[in-house]
């Protein structure tokens, strides 16, 4: 029994929402870590903190989510097989990318988590589920949009041609 005010359909909905963004943050913080180790160039140091201060803040949204789902009375998504199974987000090449390649691969997972989390955060809204929606809204969206755009910056000044000159 949880004595929660919700709905079980509401409670189940958003665990099982709430696991697929799960899932797929799990595998963001491994790909920013996996890129933060393989940072090189003239922005490299720059970026390694970066990457590593994103992945401590997804770190941070993982937590959030699985004692969330848990809240609700869910099993939380936590055995890397399970994630990698459940996942939308592409797995990477193995060995080492270009930094742009690196970058575009972490914004393009960032855009795959909001859109899911946009939806979710609507959908448990209209079934009364407030804590829920906070949670997506406060941390996840907000969390994504930010680190999302530091990237897009990143990239915006990486030169990705050589300049022709006229």
């Amino acid at each position: 029994m949880f004595p929660l005010g919700l709905s079980r359909d509401a409670r189940e909905y958003s665990c099982q929402r709430l696991n697929q963004i799960l899932a797929d943050t799990q595998i963001l913080y491994n790909h920013y870590k996996k890129h933060h180790w393989m940072m090189r160039g003239p922005t490299f140091y720059q970026l390694h903190l970066l990457l590593d201060k994103h992945a401590g803040e997804q770190l941070e949204l993982i937590d959030m989510l699985a004692e969330r789902v848990a809240t609700l009375g869910g099993v939380a998504i936590g055995d890397p097989r399970h994630v990698a199974e459940v996942t939308v987000i592409p797995r990477p090449p193995n060995g080492v990318e270009e930094v742009p390649a690196m970058l575009s691969r972490l914004i393009e997972s960032h855009e795959t988590i909001l859109i899911a989390a946009h939806d979710a955060a609507a959908r448990t809204a209209e079934m009364g589920d407030d804590g829920t929606n906070d949670l997506l809204v406060s941390s996840v969206i907000r969390t994504n949009e930010l680190q999302s755009w530091f990237l897009i910056e990143h990239l915006v000044d990486t030169p990705l041609v050589e300049p022709h000159h006229s």
